[in-house]
């Protein structure tokens, strides 16, 4: 197993010693940080204050293994303090590499803003990054803060650790089959599924990114409403992260070390730690420790085989074991999908029966958030507004390309207007998925205006002669299927219903004063019959459009002119 594979203390002597060792390190430190508690004082399965640590997979690491270096009995000098301290003593372990630094500085200032009363030091985070990652191995950290390659724990398989079973699809960690812990502070995937963070402003919550990850250590620590200047919360949200005695004294060494004073060093040129903690067996239902069965001592003159079951010649034969089947292979990080993200999709807006201007995109990256090429991404478009996707289909299925990106084909509206949404679907193991807002507006008019000029006059209680015929455009062009209404009222300035004067019928014959009328195919509207009743006097018939269009026609109610009789 690789050096920077961490694994836990042996219990016995070697953890008394390494305890010793941390006491003996934070006391000559002389550090001002919080004590121990007295319930953390000992055991691995007991916490601060006496609570009783829950089940293995509850820790942020699943308890996975650590670094058990300890620094050094001096501290490192800082402005202030003993001018006596030995030159180069502590002077190494006391760097910090550069983005490192920044990204635990970092986090702090984001939490102190958010949470206040949690009084997170960045110190604990690089304590905790000390044991868990050796600084993300001595720093060597891309420009945004991301490792090179994923730093992962062992599989957490119950041979030695927890056992927790898959719960992102290998996404994370490669390993579709168990969880291990990732990134440079050591999350296991469904910790940080709820604990991830976008530290570094690029879009992902990566735990291979030094600044999402340290952010997201620094809200969990601070969960419950700890406080973190308090030293029973400092060692329940150290325990919360790994819950053994051992690990809490180490970080705690680490934690008062750095708070005694500590300097950047470039990145790539911090001290790697070289002693990785040893598992413990895991423990059994009844809560001790399953030993390994001895073999038993070889009789003088051998051992004697059990029978096997007889054969009809009378002789025995043993049994044959079933081969066990391979395990399927675990596909690599870079043939995981890890996520799906907007390409780059704008606003997803058409007018009905007219084609979108965007395109649905999506990029799909891998679990290292490199670009998956050849990835097939489904489109599925749902609502009741009639889009359809170019071609007359709901679902289409797009491969990505050598960038990442697959694009849906175009979007033609439906005749109904509407939200509705697109949903693009990739991956099959832990399936992933985007959802877009999409919608479909009536179509509009921007003018509208009569087809003649002739005066509307009818005497009451009789019928207007003359039809009345409008037509509308948008932008010059015909404007077919627009909704209009047509309101009958007193005076355009105040365009509330009228009571009394013209009026349309409805199929009872009784009055209506406003119609929902639609364009046809050429963007011409022609009204129904229009009636004047009793009441003489001017009258307007205002039409307004889906789109803000507006005409208003005078209609005239009068009494036909008497004429004298011709004299005899």
């Amino acid at each position: 197993m690789a050096a920077h594979i961490r694994r836990r203390l042996r219990k016995g002597a070697t953890t008394t010693a390494v305890a010793a060792a941390a006491v003996a390190a934070l006391a000559a430190s002389q550090a001002p940080a919080a004590p121990l508690t007295e319930g953390a004082a000992g055991g691995d399965q007991q916490a601060a204050g006496g609570e009783s640590v829950g089940p293995e997979d509850d820790a942020a690491t699943g308890n996975s293994p650590y670094y058990t270096d300890l620094p050094p009995l001096v501290t490192p000098d800082r402005p202030g303090s003993s001018s006596n301290l030995p030159a180069a003593t502590g002077s190494a372990e006391a760097g910090i590499p550069a983005s490192v630094l920044a990204a635990y500085k970092q986090a702090e200032r984001t939490v102190a803003g958010t949470d206040p009363a949690c009084r997170l030091p960045w110190q604990l985070l690089a304590a905790i990054g000390k044991v868990e990652s050796g600084q993300a191995r001595g720093g060597k950290v891309d420009a945004n803060g991301t490792t090179p390659s994923p730093i992962l724990g062992p599989a957490l398989n119950g041979q030695g650790f927890a056992l927790i079973k898959d719960t992102d699809g290998g996404a994370y960690d490669g390993d579709a089959v168990h969880d291990r812990a990732v990134g440079p502070m050591q999350f296991i995937p469904s910790t940080w599924a709820t604990w991830g963070q976008d530290a570094n402003g690029d879009g992902r919550k990566d735990p291979n990114n030094i600044y999402d990850a340290a952010l997201a250590a620094g809200r969990y620590l601070c969960a419950g409403g700890r406080d973190l200047a308090v030293a029973a919360d400092l060692d329940r949200a150290v325990l919360s992260y790994n819950q053994s005695t051992e690990y809490l004294r180490t970080v705690r060494s680490w934690f008062a070390y750095y708070q005694r004073g500590t300097h950047e060093v470039p990145d790539g040129s911090g001290v790697l730690p070289t002693s990785p903690s040893t598992p413990t067996p895991s423990p059994t239902p009844g809560g001790t420790t399953s030993p390994t069965p001895s073999p038993s001592p070889s009789k003088p003159g051998g051992t004697k085989p059990s029978p096997g079951p007889s054969k009809p010649g009378g002789g025995t034969t043993s049994p044959t074991p079933k081969p066990t089947p391979p395990p399927k292979p675990t596909p690599p990080p870079a043939d995981t999908l890890g996520s799906l993200e907007n390409a780059g999709t704008g606003p997803l807006t058409a007018t009905a029966g007219g084609t979108f201007d965007e395109r649905v995109s999506v990029r799909a990256r891998n679990a290292l958030g490199a670009p998956m090429a050849q990835l097939p991404v489904t489109f599925t478009v749902t609502g009741s507004t009639g889009t359809l996707f170019d071609g007359g289909r709901k679902t289409v299925t797009v491969l990505s390309k050598a960038d990442g990106t697959a694009t849906a084909p175009a979007l033609k509206a439906g005749q109904k207007s509407g939200d509705f949404t697109v949903t693009a679907t990739a991956g099959t193991t832990r399936p992933r998925t985007l959802t877009y807002a999409a919608s479909v507006t009536a179509r509009q008019a921007d003018a509208i205006v009569r087809t003649d000029s002739k005066a509307l006059v009818a005497a009451p209680g009789e019928k207007f002669a003359d039809a009345v015929t409008l037509k509308a455009t948008y932008k010059g062009a015909a404007a077919a299927g627009v909704a209009v209404t047509a309101t009958l009222v007193a005076d355009a300035d105040k365009p509330a219903e009228n009571d009394k004067g013209p009026h349309f019928k409805d199929a009872d014959g009784k009055p209506l004063r406003t119609l929902a009328l639609t364009t046809d195919a050429e963007g011409l509207l022609r009204l129904p019959d229009l009636f004047a009743d009793e009441n003489p006097g001017t009258y307007q018939l205002v039409l307004t459009t889906e789109g803000g269009a507006t005409v208003v026609i005078e209609l005239t109610v009068e009494a036909a002119e008497e004429t004298a009789p011709p004299e005899a």
